[in-house]
């Protein structure tokens, strides 16, 4: 574990513990307490443990560089530039989502520009793209409050003063944004925005939707183009009583079943799958029923099952009349994603099929919603 060294005192850490907004834009922020944390990527709980703070001495989070969402851009001098980013999520007390940028130079040193926030608002799980000495932001996951339906940010990094400069777009945009891929292209000096995820806005309940389109934006007039139109359609099913499910416990039960372990390990490893069938049992009131969950995503209408794609966690994908159906696990729900068009009979038949399995498989009701 990387240590702060003689010179970041006590009194220097507590001075520069918590995060701060900028005054000018850009401002630079650089000082021996956030250098150390951002050559050490240490969390805020370790950083302040190792200066003998305890976790109740501040409210405010603690200013980490261990960080999500973040980008980095490389240029051709050698430097290296990180944008923003989040610390840890929401459920912690050191949650934090940033709008600095760091730069990190050929000899090692680093500097750390900060800004006011209605000049460069909280940013996370943005693209970066570098366009001759700028780097064009697109998209953000920002706070709940943050967040703007129908609009998606976009910001342009002046690499030569630093400054941030928020664009305001026009045209078909995608909305509000973030974990997608950006293209840029060369030639027609546009980007191009793919995948990612969306916010839909409140009667959506909050649901992050999947962006199923392609959509192009032009540098020259900051005017956003849809360029497909495939005609995605989502689905969401959830308990009726919010709570969380426990698919993710049966599908590690699923894994092991039938394995036969190495004597050395095979006692720990029986007394694992008991402890889980234990907790199963307590939370549904019944033994699991593995056989069910072998056939949960394998519905009653003609299909062929497809290969996992790797870095596609929790999906399983089928293809049903030509048409790739997904369903994607979380911890609270179960997405079914159409990346086509179905006929709505087909289509029923999908949403009641999983609906009715989930609901026999967790002994409680679930219901599903269109995003």
């Amino acid at each position: 574990m990387a240590t702060p060294g003689p010179h970041i005192t006590p009194a220097l850490f507590a001075e520069w513990r918590a995060p701060r907004f900028g005054t000018t834009n850009p401002e630079r922020l650089t000082n021996p307490v956030w250098e150390w944390l951002v050559r050490s990527e240490l969390s805020a709980y370790a950083a302040a443990q190792q200066m003998g703070n305890g976790t109740d001495e501040c409210r405010e989070p603690g200013w980490s560089f261990a960080r999500f969402g973040q980008s980095t851009t490389m240029l051709g001098d050698g430097r290296r530039i990180q944008i923003a980013g989040e610390h840890e999520d929401a459920y912690d007390r050191d949650f934090y989502i940033y709008n600095d940028v760091v730069v990190h130079h050929v000899d090692g040193s680093v500097e750390i520009f900060g800004y006011p926030r209605d000049v460069f608002p909280p940013t996370d799980f943005h693209s970066a793209t570098l366009v001759g000495n700028d780097i064009v932001l697109v998209g953000s996951l920002g706070y709940p409050a943050d967040r703007l339906p129908q609009t998606t940010q976009v910001a342009v990094l002046d690499l030569s003063t630093f400054v941030m400069t928020m664009i305001e777009t026009s045209g078909d945009a995608p909305g509000w944004i973030h974990r997608h891929s950006a293209t840029f292209l060369e030639g027609e000096t546009t980007i191009v925005i793919s995948r990612g995820l969306i916010e839909p806005g409140p009667a959506h309940h909050a649901q992050l939707r999947e962006n199923g389109e392609d959509w192009q934006l032009d540098l020259a007039t900051w005017r956003w183009r849809r360029l497909t139109n495939r005609k995605w359609r989502q689905w969401e099913f959830t308990r009726i009583d919010r709570r969380q499910n426990h698919l993710w416990r049966l599908g590690s039960l699923s894994r092991f079943r039938g394995v036969r372990w190495a004597k050395e390990h095979r006692e720990s490893m029986n007394a694992m799958v008991q402890t889980e069938v234990d907790a199963l049992r307590a939370a549904y009131g019944a033994d699991p029923d593995l056989d069910l969950f072998a056939q949960l995503y394998v519905p009653a209408v003609p299909h062929t099952a497809l290969a996992m794609v790797e870095d596609e966690l929790g999906a399983r994908r089928i293809r049903v009349e030509g048409t790739i159906v997904r369903y994607v696990e979380t911890p609270t729900s179960v997405r079914v994603v159409v990346e086509g068009s179905l006929p709505e009979s087909t289509a029923t038949a999908l949403l009641k099929d999983l609906r009715d399995k989930l609901s026999i498989l967790e002994h409680t009701p679930y219901e599903s919603r269109e995003l």
